[in-house]
């Protein structure tokens, strides 16, 4: 029985500049597919695909052969996709700059800088998982520790993040094997980590790190760190991954006006601070050199594998021991407990007609007469005949 082939897809990218070529919104196509709005994200970001009937119809309607009626219009001009050049992305506003060449994406260290045309090739499938998980390690682990530290602005959180992040995808090794982009998935998943509030109520990062020793760039990770955590993290990817603006909201999870409106409102605030910065050519230039100037060596690939599955084997034994205490817990209170009803006793009652009880009183005279009679005879009684001895 031979399958039928599945109806082609256009890329991720192109899902989404086809969605906002036709001003529909996420929700709309959610709407006409009968998804949920996340399932349609999860479509554009390549975590997903869909399949059978829902596939057919999605790629009706990304060709225009469907017409949805859009709840929000999104006027194209404010749709910016790399072919199409930088767009405005509101009337009031300055359109953001084409982006420059990659200087933090992954690849070999070239200097300050990191190679620009560096591209991580498919990984063949001779390879086995170790050797293919330690090559993309090798390949995207160095950019994306100096990337995580421009974000965080801590050194030790920042090989903390990538490691969890390679760990988590040497645990999901299948899954992101077969994504379109590993890298990106690996990056989201440290830069998520990374981002975590949670890190505040850690009593190792409460205290402050030192900061750069040149002043311009303790100035720049100054300004970096007041930044809101998604208006930094856009800014990181554009001006200094070198993702264009679809890519970036993409990664960010937002539209793509809210994305170049996060580009703009952050480029604008470190030009505030740093007018030499304005340029974004030179800003991207000032990220790649404060990332590079920090000693920030990742672990080795073997070594974040070991730890991956040191703590995957923590966590089940952890899981397994609570499942034993619940099960032993459930066992002595089934035991232990009554098997059949006892009506509680009742309270007491006070009961009525009975006589008084009379207290002793005082003796009469015959009574006196008796009392003093028998405390005058003898304790044995009455004399009587006792033998003696010869």
């Amino acid at each position: 029985m031979t399958r039928t082939p599945e109806t082609p897809l256009p890329s991720p990218k192109e899902r989404r500049r086809l969605r906002e070529a036709q001003s529909l919104s996420q929700a709309d196509v959610a709407a006409s597919l009968g998804v949920t709005r996340a399932t349609v994200r999860s479509w554009e970001n390549g975590r997903t695909t869909p399949r059978g009937t829902t596939r057919d119809a999605y790629a009706r309607l990304l060709t225009g052969a469907e017409e949805v009626t859009p709840h929000q219009e999104i006027p194209a001009p404010a749709l910016v996709g790399a072919a199409t050049g930088p767009v405005q992305a509101s009337p009031d506003r300055a359109e953001p700059a084409p982006k420059p060449p990659s200087a933090l994406g992954p690849g070999p260290a070239r200097g300050p800088e990191l190679s620009p045309e560096a591209e991580l090739e498919p990984l063949s499938p001779s390879l086995t998982p170790d050797q293919a998980f330690d090559a993309l390690y090798a390949f995207c682990a160095p950019a994306l520790v100096r990337q995580t530290y421009l974000l965080t602005g801590r050194r030790e959180l920042a090989r903390e993040s990538v490691e969890r992040a390679f760990q988590l995808a040497w645990h999901r090794w299948p899954e992101v094997a077969m994504d379109r982009d590993p890298a990106g998935w690996v990056r989201a998943t440290a830069y998520e980590f990374a981002l975590s509030p949670w890190h505040r109520l850690r009593p190792r990062h409460r205290n402050p790190e030192p900061p750069p020793a040149a002043p311009a760039d303790r100035a720049l990770l100054d300004v970096l760190l007041q930044l809101p955590p998604v208006y930094r993290r856009t800014l990181l990817l554009y001006d200094g991954v070198g993702l264009d603006l679809p890519e970036t909201a993409a990664e960010t999870e937002a539209s793509t006006p809210a994305a170049a409106n996060r580009l703009l409102h952050a480029r604008e605030a470190v030009a505030t601070r740093l007018p030499e910065l304005a340029e974004p050519k030179e800003l991207h230039r000032r990220l790649a050199e404060v990332a590079s100037a920090e000693r920030l060596r990742a672990a080795k690939p073997t070594t974040v594998r070991w730890g991956g599955e040191q703590r995957a084997r923590h966590w089940t034994r952890a899981a397994i021991a609570f499942t034993v205490v619940l099960i032993g817990a459930t066992t002595l209170t089934l035991r232990t407990a009554p098997d059949h009803y006892e009506p509680p006793l009742a309270p007491g009652a006070t009961v009525h007609g009975l006589p008084p009880r009379v207290a002793p009183g005082p003796l009469s005279a015959e009574e006196l007469a008796l009392r003093a009679k028998l405390k005058a005879e003898t304790v044995s009684g009455p004399q009587r005949l006792v033998p003696e001895a010869g």
